[in-house]
């Protein structure tokens, strides 16, 4: 991985070649749309490097459930480089905190070697947080929060959530402790002068992968038919027998939540599959009412059709770039 600089503001770079260099793009878009495959393409036409938005791909050993596909950051024989993948060890708690600071170490180092810099993934709130600069202290437990918490179901606690929106991200909130923090953390913030943010908001050029529902349901069932294949439930195993609790990995949601019930024998093959399977669907849904989410608070965001050939997806970005 490449190595991050220390430092928390962004020059702008020169000029390479005949097309300007943009200062950052972003490529979103939900689970199964192909954005790595995509953001790597993209960043070898324009000698650049892929900073990771997935709030799960910084945890290292955790690579079939979080999707992290590194063989599609090699692209005709090239590496591409990338950033904020494997970067804490599983059980650790990784913030949106966390996130903002590495990647505004990432972002400059990208920028002091005039590279293009391509914020890549699918956690809304991630890449909202460093587009617009959100203030985000370091958000200390709340003991009195949390218990008055503790009865509530998750259904309940994803309510109380939704009263804080848009200062924290809903995709991620699938387990009672998730949805606790997520709540924690939006309280403190609310309470915070909006008026100051640790770091400058940062203009992007913001690509969005959209894929049509049907496809995007098929290509999530085959995916995980494929990850089972390829040795999910032996990634999670090896993780528990590593000394990382059941409760850290059911922490972390979707495949690991409901991989990690089959393992410690909690739950069956067959409901394993289907929990899970609904859990994805519900997932990219969520997704996808973030990014519109977006739009409705002044973000742009350039549609490309995950179905095109790659070829006319890279064009249609150089078109946008280039404006």
């Amino acid at each position: 991985m490449a190595e991050a600089a220390a430092g928390s503001a962004a020059e702008a770079p020169g000029e390479a070649g005949s097309m300007e260099k943009k200062t950052l793009i972003t490529v979103l878009g939900p689970t199964a749309s192909g954005k790595t495959a995509f953001a790597a393409q993209l960043a070898y036409a324009l000698d650049g490097e892929i900073v990771s938005a997935d709030s799960r791909q910084v945890y290292r050993r955790m690579n079939i459930g979080t999707g992290k596909d590194l063989s599609e950051y090699t692209v005709k024989g090239v590496s591409i480089p990338y950033h904020l993948i494997d970067v804490c060890e599983p059980g650790e708690k990784y913030t949106l905190f966390d996130y903002q600071h590495d990647f505004h170490k990432a972002y400059r180092n990208i920028l002091t070697r005039n590279k293009t810099a391509i914020l890549c993934g699918g956690t809304g709130l991630y890449i909202e947080s460093v587009l617009k600069g959100y203030n985000l202290p370091d958000v200390p437990p709340n003991p009195a929060l949390r218990a008055a918490l503790e009865k509530k179901s998750l259904e309940e606690l994803s309510g109380v959530l939704q009263s804080y929106r848009p200062l924290h991200n809903t995709t991620d909130t699938d387990s009672r402790k998730r949805a606790v923090r997520a709540i924690e953390i939006a309280e403190f913030k609310s309470k915070q002068e909006s008026s100051s943010t640790a770091f400058p908001a940062i203009e992007s050029i913001i690509l969005g992968l959209d894929i049509d529902r049907e496809l995007r349901r098929k290509k999530i069932t085959e995916r995980l038919h494929a990850r089972l294949r390829e040795g999910m439930i032996e990634e999670v195993r090896g993780l528990l027998n590593s000394g990382v609790s059941p409760e850290s990995l059911i922490y972390y949601g979707l495949e690991y939540k409901f991989v990690t019930l089959h393992a410690t024998g909690k739950m069956s093959y067959e409901d394993m599959f289907r929990q899970l399977e609904i859990a994805i669907h519900r997932f990219a849904k969520r997704q996808m009412t973030w990014f519109r989410g977006m739009e409705r608070r002044g973000f742009t965001i350039h549609r490309i059709d995950a179905a095109l050939p790659m070829e006319q997806k890279l064009q249609l970005a150089h078109s946008f770039i280039e404006k």
